[in-house]
């Protein structure tokens, strides 16, 4: 079987006496898009900061690439890639400029990887421009090239999408898919866009109270349930909320201006709507609402924001 490109193991921060992370445990895989999610002080940016060696861990470890963090940091820290919020860039340098400055730093980085990491974020057409010139969205993905220049195995992305319009979203989403499938990179995406989050992962990862409460495929996490909410549209509610009660012993989750909403499986459907008829209850339509992802981590969190 394929090994994560980043395992945490039973990773524990304790601050002033307070455990702010309860061991953490958890692997992420190559060509994997990972979404870290979790309300306001749930000790997700604690996480990403003992992932990226800006704070230390209490207990357990966190191993990149084979490497610890704790006893062999340089060999483990070459293998990540960062960007958090809006990277900065020099505005007055084109973003060819900036990006060989960013390798001399870095090292070892040559010219051939410069011009793909270019095509594989699709600046290739605006990359002699200054970056002044660059749309929030262009810069974003200079951002991109810049953390992939020393071909990372991981990269981190805190708020890869803030401040950007729909159409900025839609293609840093695409560019962060293009990366996990060509470069193999296993990618931890936190963000508020619960919405975004779930185009654009394959596992969710939701943390509370530094507790990691579940890891599942997004498709499992909205589906997991057997049931889902149907709504019926119908010509008299009242008689349709009295049926399903009495003849169909089914809780009403809500009423709508047009018909009833449901809690149901997936087999239940067909005798609701059986019994409705046949009390002469016209029905004129069937809908079922699958839970969203941001339906089921308010489900989850209590109903807490998320950073």
């Amino acid at each position: 079987m394929e090994k994560p490109a980043i395992t945490l193991e039973n990773v524990k921060k304790v601050i002033g006496g307070k455990t702010i992370i309860h061991g953490l445990t958890f692997g992420i895989y190559p060509g994997e898009v990972f979404g870290f999610l979790g309300p306001n002080g749930a000790g997700k940016t604690t996480t990403i900061r003992m992932i990226v060696g800006l704070m230390s861990m209490t207990e357990g470890n966190i191993y990149i690439q084979g490497h610890s963090i704790k006893k062999d940091f340089k060999k483990a820290i070459k293998n990540i890639g960062a960007i958090v919020e809006n990277p900065e860039m020099y505005k007055f340098l084109t973003g060819y400029q900036n990006l060989l400055h960013y390798s001399r730093m870095a090292g070892g980085v040559s010219r051939e990887r410069i011009s793909e990491v270019i095509e594989l974020v699709g600046l290739k057409d605006r990359i002699h421009e200054k970056v002044k010139t660059y749309s929030l969205g262009m810069r974003q993905r200079l951002g991109l090239a810049q953390a992939l220049l020393h071909s990372p195995s991981v990269l981190i992305l805190d708020e890869p999408t803030n401040g950007l319009d729909p159409a900025g979203i839609r293609e840093i989403r695409h560019y962060i898919r293009r990366l996990a499938e060509k470069e193999s990179l296993a990618i931890i995406v936190s963000s508020h866009l619960l919405s975004e989050m779930e185009l654009m992962c394959d596992r969710i990862g939701i943390i509370q109270k530094g507790q990691l409460i579940d890891v599942q495929t997004v498709n499992d996490f909205v589906q997991d349930e057997k049931q889902m909410s149907v709504a019926f549209t119908v010509d008299d509610i009242d008689k349709a909320v009295r049926v399903a009660a009495e003849q169909c012993h089914f809780k009403i989750v809500k009423t709508k201006s047009d018909g009833i909403e449901l809690q149901l499986e997936k087999e239940q459907i067909p005798i609701v709507a059986e019994t409705l008829m046949k009390n002469k209850i016209k029905l004129y339509g069937i809908e079922s609402t699958a839970k969203t992802l941001e339906d089921k981590f308010l489900e989850i969190t209590g109903g807490k924001e998320i950073v």
